[in-house]
């Protein structure tokens, strides 16, 4: 059997990924409050996260949306302060290292960082509620160096539907609407991941500028509410857009969101948030799949993916958004950021070409983001 991984690694140099989508700060937050040096990422920190800078190297990432995620029980004015707190955190980490990672707020920016050798660092805010309602917020957050939103997390927003709630609004309100045009004239990408299909096909009829899924795959491959359905993937090469395959095993793998249900509920029993990931919370993690056995996803699911993603939408309108850091498993092969070769050598024994694998990690996103400025 041909060895791909050395020419995967090969691609990987001259056209290194931009990954949509990593919860880092937010596990930060939550292990050391943000104390840097007692998870210095610049060393292995593989005993607690899935993130650090030796991994992101050897996993060839050229840039990253981190995610100043904001749970969605932070409401109001405190989800503010929150959002503040999480970008103060990726600042803080470029600062420490100056060396390795570059913060970007344009395209032109990621591309002088990877012609540097560092690691361009860009922001994404997930979660509407993030905002309290305020387009002054939202603008701030622009100011502040955010490149996109998330419309939602898992709950509705008082303007626009989650995927992973009760609707409520059927899609965005007229305030959604107006938050979707001021995205527009700021320049800030409009993400429709965790949103529902309705909003996602509001957002595509409101906006001006290219969409993108920062972190979902395909429902035609995995039923689950969080991925999107063929005919929104249809609707992206006319909006210029971009979907980001996630690797998050409860949404790619059918065998998994039953486990996961279960497993998410026994968490909730325990009175942890089923997003949890502190040391006391992977312990009930553990005793619950010891108990029953997690099915497992692998590369060639993912692979599975992004075939069907390309085979819809085109390849110009696919990227990859791993979520690491943001869930609590993870597929075979792509166990951490230095996983990313193994993807790719999976798409080259399926006969991907190089320039197809060369917009899929870095041409696709730079591209969104320069036209998402421009319009």
């Amino acid at each position: 059997m041909v060895d791909h991984l050395p020419l995967a690694r090969e691609i990987l140099a001259a056209h290194p990924v931009v990954d949509g989508h990593n919860d880092l700060p937010w596990a930060l937050r939550e292990q050391v409050r943000y104390d840097l040096a007692a998870r210095d990422i610049a060393t292995d920190q593989s005993a607690h996260l899935h993130t650090d800078i030796p991994r992101l190297r050897a996993g060839g990432v050229g840039a990253q949306f981190w995610s100043v995620y904001v749970r969605t029980d932070h409401t109001g004015g405190d989800a503010v302060t929150a959002v503040l707190e999480q970008i103060d955190c990726v600042l803080r980490l470029v600062e420490r290292h100056p060396a390795d990672l570059r913060l970007a707020l344009t395209a032109d920016d990621m591309e002088t960082a990877r012609s540097q050798g560092r690691i361009a660092s860009l922001m994404g805010a997930e979660g509407g509620h993030s905002i309290d309602n305020s387009l002054a917020v939202l603008r701030m957050l622009y100011a502040l160096g955010v490149r996109y939103m998330t419309l939602t997390h898992n709950d509705n927003t008082d303007w626009a539907d989650s995927a992973t709630d009760e609707p409520r609004h059927g899609g965005l309100t007229a305030f959604g609407e107006d938050v979707v045009r001021e995205m527009n004239r700021l320049g800030m990408l409009v993400d429709l991941s965790h949103v529902s299909p309705d909003t996602m096909r509001d957002a595509l009829r409101v906006t001006r500028a290219p969409v993108i899924f920062s972190h979902s795959s395909a429902r035609a491959v995995c039923d689950h509410v969080r991925n999107i359905p063929d005919d929104v993937l249809e609707l992206l090469p006319g909006n210029g857009g971009l979907a980001m395959a996630t690797f998050v095993p409860k949404f790619i793998l059918p065998a998994a969101v039953e486990w996961t249900r279960r497993a998410d509920d026994n968490m909730t029993a325990h009175g942890f948030h089923h997003l949890d990931t502190t040391p006391e919370a992977m312990k009930v993690h553990a005793a619950f799949e010891a108990a029953n056995p997690r099915p497992t996803a692998t590369v060639s699911t993912v692979a599975d993916h992004l075939d069907h993603m390309r085979s819809v939408a085109g390849v110009d309108h696919i990227g990859i958004g791993g979520d690491f850091d943001g869930t609590a498993f993870l597929p075979e092969g792509l166990g951490d950021v230095s996983g990313y070769p193994n993807l790719i050598a999976e798409l080259l024994r399926r006969r991907w070409s190089t320039a197809d694998l060369a917009k899929l990690t870095w041409g696709n996103a730079v591209r969104v983001l320069r036209d998402a400025d421009r319009a």
